[in-house]
């Protein structure tokens, strides 16, 4: 167990013999604080009639304390074992609901003091919602009358939600099916007091097994008998007034699906034996179906410990998987299973076959459809139609098929066949709707289907809304958005025969709010939510997505922003920050596509520049980086000559405008952003410094592949040796800022990257500084660590880069 301490004064750690600097948190400058001091909107959830909006508030950040709690890292969980339930969790604080049609919010009466609210659930026939409350010993049930806003508490502080949500509705809208601790819990161990009985020992059969590097594994007996101690539960029915009757006793329940009709639960439970180097998600699970009495009826799955899986992103498990409930049935099961053995490197005609199994499964399960490359999704319809969607990552094709689920002879029809990252060919996605039983479904009226798509074009993005008529497989376009000065996200078709549709608008200054539209009338547009721009300050900033090219021809792009009032004309020369993140692609033209609309709102935070704007800085955010590798050739095999023309073309971009002094640019990232950063100021000399954040610099300890490579260490020596930083220490001489959360939970990531690179870096005489973020993991969401390192980032560019 991690024992709860005093927190550390210090932030800056150098494990060298020098010296260290002890510093308390600091506050970055005004202009910058009141961007980042801001408070957070609510979020908004609608019932399905749009007659009810529910608006859950929560703070902007949380704080060092909440971090600062008990903590068992198990299984690739992070479990605070006092209250059982996640220890990285937000929290919201206050719930109010409010009549769409009203403009009044109404606070809900009888919420707890000082609420820490989650797992917000709505019944299934919208008139209740389910929400737990976290106090200090645990992890209440609560309910919300709709209607008359009450809230009103179910259970003690007795559930069990270490694996997430612990409740689930019954179709009655009455019943909840919730997992409560054992009532003879055993206590924890306490790694530090009980003594080992022995040494921990791990076997290798010679089959090989390419596991990427998994977190917060477990380590050794103790461990695993605190794993099986903190997700076992008990099922309980609990019906609205309170009264729970016992439904099944303890085990590791890990998921608990009701089908559609309500007569039947399918229960998975983690089985033995456990792993040390997979999460919970590869451990041995069963899965039972039992009638909504408890009674058993079959046990539809059995999946042995998932160690051994072959190389690539293509890979799966052999046997059943993706196992779940048919939305347009009352009590049906669909799943998976792989021809291919799951194994892409196979060579097969089909590589999944997807079956159907209805309950109470006394006949054997009928297949429905083969795919030619690994399924990805199916969207129900009805008795004669469904859709669904294969992928293949190596060539990154996607293909989505209109099928009859009634008649498995009848060939798939394609409808869609695309590079999944050619976004200017995205035929959008096809809109469902609530069918009998309260499940999404896909919508069909007049043997017509409806897609919502993004809209991103070479112009720029227009949303739009297409009917696909389902006999003739033709799109006919019923609505785009036109916008030049606003963005439209078209979230929802409420009425298919009106053209009612729910909308979300914003524009660069204007905060992003929601809206029904109705596509049949012109300008009809009814707001709904009133939000107001908390970031005034900078309202007047200039912002404008650039496009430009790299040097080989790839079009790029990115966000510039440039402080208010800069003269075009004069064109003071001002320092430059870039902020990018790279990403792979198997062709050029997809690489060039541009995402980026100038009209979304400006939301600073600290993943971003843009803080600096006020600073009198240009920022170049979201700065395209792609790496291209075409043919049999990957992305990685130039990554560092590709990443250094993107840096190069982006500086001439903004250079070409006359706006900045290129001796004085900066770059950052985070994660693979900061890898970037890394490479960049140690093989190029484009760069005054950089901010590198949570990156991994050393790739011989990501040796079965990270990012998108799926080749291991001994297959390319070479590409993992050339790109990682830490081999090219010595060649570092550029001011570099290296930050890191002391508890990175990311795969790869770890802190211990940042630290050993730091090391290299300090004992090789390279400039650098290292701050690591105390409780902090891979993303930072503490109000003292996120000021801090808003104002290390502004001491760091005032000296390396402005002055």
């Amino acid at each position: 167990m991690k024992l709860r301490i005093p927190l550390l004064a210090f932030l800056f750690i150098s494990f060298s013999s020098l010296a260290q600097e002890n510093l308390s948190y600091q506050k970055p400058s005004k202009s910058i604080l009141d961007l980042a001091d801001y408070q957070r909107a609510p979020s908004v959830s609608l019932d399905t009639k749009k007659e009810y909006m529910l608006l859950s508030y929560r703070p902007t950040y949380k704080s060092l304390d909440d971090l600062n709690q008990e903590e068992m890292r198990l299984g690739g969980l992070r479990i605070n074992p006092i209250t059982n339930i996640s220890s990285t969790i937000t929290y919201i604080n206050n719930i109010k609901l409010r009549k769409v049609v009203d403009k009044n919010e109404i606070q809900v009466t009888g919420l707890p003091s000082n609420p820490r609210i989650s797992n917000i659930i709505w019944s299934p026939n919208e008139k209740k919602i389910l929400f737990s409350n976290t106090i200090a010993t645990g992890v209440e049930m609560w309910v919300l009358d709709v209607a008359s806003a009450k809230a009103t508490k179910l259970t003690d502080a007795t559930l069990n939600a270490n694996l997430g949500t612990p409740y689930s509705w019954f179709t009655d809208n009455e019943t909840v099916l919730v997992k409560m601790l054992p009532k003879n819990r055993a206590a924890l161990l306490d790694a530090k007091k009980d003594l080992p009985t022995g040494p921990i020992i791990s076997n290798s059969t010679g089959t090989k097994s390419q596991n990427r590097t998994y977190p917060d594994m477990l380590k050794n007996k103790n461990d695993e008998i605190n794993f099986e101690n903190i997700i076992t539960s008990e099922l309980y029915k609990v019906t609205l007034d309170g009264k729970a009757t016992l439904f099944k006793t303890a085990d590791m329940y890990a998921g608990e699906r009701i089908s559609p009709d309500g007569n039947y639960l399918m229960v998975t439970t983690i089985q033995k034996p456990f792993s040390y180097i997979v999460p919970i998600n590869r451990f041995p699970s069963k899965t039972v179906v039992y009638d909504k009495n408890g009674n058993e009826i079959k046990t539809v799955n059995e999946v042995p410990l998932n160690e051994i899986m072959p190389k690539g992103f293509m890979a799966v498990r052999k046997g059943k998987r993706d196992m779940g409930w048919r939305n347009d049935k009352p009590a049906t099961l669909y799943y998976a299973v792989a021809l291919d053995e799951g194994d892409p490197a196979n060579k097969v005609d089909f590589r999944d076959e997807i079956f159907s199994w209805e309950a109470p499964f006394t006949a054997d399960a009928t297949s429905l459809v083969k795919t030619p490359q690994r399924y990805s999704y199916i969207i129900w319809g009805n008795e004669t139609t469904a859709v669904i969607s294969d992928e293949w990552y190596d060539t990154r094709n996607t293909k989505t098929y209109l099928i009859n689920p009634s008649d498995p002879n009848q060939k798939p029809k394609v409808i869609s066949d695309r590079n999944s990252q050619d976004i200017y060919s995205d035929p959008g996605n096809f809109e469902t709707k609530k069918n009998q039983y309260n499940k999404n479904v896909l919508a069909i009226e007049n043997n017509n289907a409806y897609r919502i798509g993004d809209g991103f074009t070479k112009e720029g993005q227009f949303p739009f809304i297409d009917e696909f008529n389902l006999k003739t497989l033709q799109t006919k376009r019923l609505y785009t958005s036109l916008y030049k000065d606003k963005k439209e996200d078209l979230l929802e078709i409420e009425d298919f025969k009106t053209g009612k549709v729910l909308v979300q608008i914003q524009s660069k200054n204007e905060y992003p709010n929601y809206y029904f539209r109705n596509i049949k009338q012109k300008n009809s547009l009814t707001p709904i939510t009133a939000f107001t721009n908390p970031f005034e300050s900078i309202k007047n900033v200039s912002k404008e997505v650039i496009k430009y090219k790299r040097k080989d021809g790839v079009e790029l792009s990115g966000t510039l922003y440039l402080p208010e009032g800069y003269d075009k004309v004069k064109k003071e020369k001002l320092p430059l920050l870039i902020w990018a993140y790279p990403a792979e692609y198997k062709d050029k033209n997809s690489a060039g596509q541009n995402s980026q609309n100038p009209n979304e709102f400006t939301f600073p935070y600290y993943g971003s520049f843009v803080y600096w704007v006020t600073k009198g800085y240009a920022v170049l955010d979201d700065a395209s980086f792609p790496i291209i590798g075409e043919g049999t050739t990957e992305p990685n095999d130039n990554f560092i000559s590709q990443l250094v023309d993107d840096a190069e073309a982006a500086i001439n971009a903004v250079n070409a405008l006359g706006y900045i002094n290129t001796k004085k640019v900066a770059i950052g990232g985070h994660s693979y952003g900061a890898f970037m950063t890394a490479n960049l100021l140690t093989h190029s000399k484009l760069f005054a410094c950089g901010i590198a954040r949570s990156g991994a610099y050393n790739r011989t300890l990501t040796p079965f592949g990270f990012q998108s490579e799926q080749r291991n260490y001994w297959e390319v020596p070479e590409v993992y040796n050339t790109m990682s930083p830490f081999m090219s220490a010595d060649k570092m001489k550029t001011p570099m800022l290296l930050v890191h959360g002391e508890a990175d939970n990311n795969p790869g990531t770890f802190t211990l990257q940042t630290e050993r690179y730091f090391q290299a870096l300090k004992g090789l005489g390279a400039p650098v500084r290292m701050v690591i973020l105390p409780k902090e993991a891979h993303s930072y969401v503490a109000k003292e660590n996120i000021l801090h390192l808003l104002w290390e980032q502004d001491q760091f560019l005032e000296k390396y880069l402005k002055n």
